[in-house]
């Protein structure tokens, strides 16, 4: 018990409910952006049931209104939120279990390896709107991991160099036998996997969001349960197996599960990258610099959490930087995160 209260000390009272505010108040704002505009209180209107609207707010919105925030809008900010907790848990799990700090879904090569997977089964007879498409993403990255602990060896877990080295052959090794899957397909599937293949929630229907939750929800799940373990990982092989810990299954167990929901996100949602890098480290700066002391189980929920935020508000400047188009969110996030790698690089180095 005093342990359990002191790791909710660990953090200040109201981080908490900022961030059940924020993860609330950002999807409205997000929603009411676009090339249509529409007023916040339009949103709650649209949203909200009739008997929890204020008063002063009693006109009802428009059926525009009303699709546009129902049919487009809504599922692709929800699609948004699953996507980003999923690629920020992934990042950290990935970074604590092979004690990396470059390590990340897109630089590990699972994301090149998911998109290879999808490429196949779009170009093949399976269809997009098949299952096929998650399961065939679900392979690619199992492949993907498979080749990237191959050229790392046994004992490389804890050289970022070889680790960088690897997930970047092993990305451009998919790229480039997607590319040529792409050159031979037919001009209607070649339009759906680029626009695809940069990133992007435009897409997403009612229908598909629970393949991601029900992902995001079993590694979760699964990281909770085995969180003594990976926590033990994370401070060293010897002092893993020391505790008890079986190292190489808890390890490849992990690189399993954030395959899996690397893979549902690659197959709704495209190549999104760096979500995986940038966030975890945003939250060790933050710790760092408010002299927090987060658990492991406190910097996983804070990740989830601010990666749910950060790919939304990313969504948002998509529908904004451009007027009357849309940018892919693959190219924001590269270009953000690849400014953001620059700079830890350049820590680890040092």
């Amino acid at each position: 018990m005093a342990k359990a209260k002191k790791a909710l000390n660990d953090t200040p009272p109201w981080l908490w409910p900022t961030l059940l505010l924020a993860s609330l108040l950002v999807p409205f704002a997000a929603i009411s952006v676009g090339s249509l505009s529409i007023p916040i209180t339009e949103v709650m209107m649209t949203l909200l049931p009739q008997a929890w609207t204020p008063s002063s707010l009693a006109d009802s919105p428009s059926q525009l209104t009303y699709t546009v925030v129902w049919e487009l809008r809504l599922p692709r900010t929800l699609m948004a939120m699953l996507a980003g907790a999923s690629l920020a848990m992934s990042g950290f799990v990935l970074q604590s279990v092979t004690r990396n700090p470059l390590a990340d879904p897109y630089l590990f090569g699972i994301s090149s390896g998911a998109s290879f997977g999808a490429v196949v089964t779009l170009t093949g007879a399976f269809g997009a709107a098949s299952l096929w498409l998650p399961i065939g993403a679900f392979v690619g990255a199992l492949l993907a991991i498979t080749i990237v602990i191959a050229l790392m060896g046994r004992q490389s877990y804890r050289q970022a160099e070889r680790m960088l080295l690897a997930g970047v052959a092993v990305s451009f090794l998919f790229s480039a036998l997607s590319s040529g899957l792409i050159y031979g397909a037919d001009a209607n599937a070649i339009a759906s996997v680029l626009f695809w293949n940069m990133g992007s929630v435009a897409r997403v229907q009612w229908q598909q969001l629970w393949q991601p939750a029900s992902a995001l929800l079993i590694a979760l799940l699964f990281f909770l349960w085995n969180r003594r373990s990976i926590e033990a990982l994370a401070a060293g092989d010897e002092a893993a197996h020391s505790l008890g810990v079986k190292v190489a299954q808890t390890r490849i167990a992990a690189l399993v599960m954030a395959a899996l929901v690397t893979a549902i996100v690659v197959s709704l949602c495209g190549g999104i990258g760096f979500v995986g890098l940038v966030i975890p480290h945003l939250v060790r700066l933050l710790n760092r610099a408010c002299g927090w002391q987060m658990s492991w189980l406190q910097h996983l929920l804070v990740s989830l959490a601010l990666g749910a935020i950060f790919l939304v508000v990313v969504d948002a400047m998509a529908r904004l930087i451009l007027p009357m188009q849309e940018l892919p969110l693959g190219v924001i996030t590269a270009s953000i995160g690849s400014i953001f790698f620059i700079y830890l690089l350049g820590r680890v180095r040092s």
